[in-house]
C-alpha cells in the first residue's frame, strides 16, 4: 500500500524533527504512529537513512515492540491485559471470548473497520483484574458481558 502525500509529508517531518536526538529511533516511531496511526513499512528506508541504520534494524524495532502497528488501525482500539495478575483472574478466557465475538485475533481489525484488538502486557490496574483498555481508557473487573457492552458502545459512536 503506497503512502498518501499527506502521510509521506508527516513522516518526513517527524524524521527531520527527531533525527538529531540521541536515541532518536523510538521517539521517531512513536511520533509517526501517533500522527499517522501506524508505522508504515514505506517509512523504514527514510528512517534508516536518517539514522544510519539498516532497514532490518528499523523493522526489528517496530516488530519487537507490541505497541507499534504496521497496518492502519480500526476506529477503536481494544487492548486486553495479558500480565500475570489479569491471567490469574481469567483474562485468557476473556480474550478467547473477545476474539470469538469479534471474529479476529490480536493485531487484526474487524471487517467493518470498527475495532482493532491488541494485547498489552500491563495496564497497571492489577487490583481490578482482569483489565482492558478501550481507546485509552482503562476498565477493570471485566467479564464477557462488560466487554460486549464496551464494544457495542464504541460501535455506536
Amino acid at each position: 500500500m503506497a503512502l498518501s502525500t499527506q502521510q509521506a509529508t508527516k513522516i518526513a517531518a517527524h524524521i527531520e524533527q527527531h533525527k538529531s536526538r540521541p536515541g532518536a529511533l523510538l521517539p521517531m516511531l512513536h511520533a509517526i504512529q501517533d500522527d499517522v496511526g501506524y508505522v508504515p513499512e514505506e517509512a523504514y528506508l527514510p528512517i534508516s537513512k536518517a539514522l544510519a541504520l539498516s532497514v532490518a534494524e528499523v523493522h526489528g524495532v517496530v516488530t519487537f515492540y507490541h505497541h507499534f502497528r504496521r497496518h492502519p488501525a480500526g476506529k477503536h482500539i481494544l487492548q486486553v491485559c495479558r500480565a500475570e495478575s489479569c491471567q490469574a483472574m481469567g483474562s485468557e478466557k476473556l480474550e478467547a471470548n473477545i476474539k470469538a465475538n469479534l471474529d479476529i485475533d490480536y493485531h487484526q481489525t474487524t471487517e467493518d473497520g470498527a475495532i482493532t484488538l491488541e494485547p498489552v502486557y500491563c495496564l497497571g490496574n492489577c487490583a481490578c483484574s482482569p483489565a482492558v483498555m478501550m481507546d485509552g481508557e482503562v476498565y477493570g473487573r471485566m467479564d464477557a458481558e462488560k466487554v460486549a457492552a464496551l464494544i457495542k458502545e464504541a460501535r455506536s459512536k
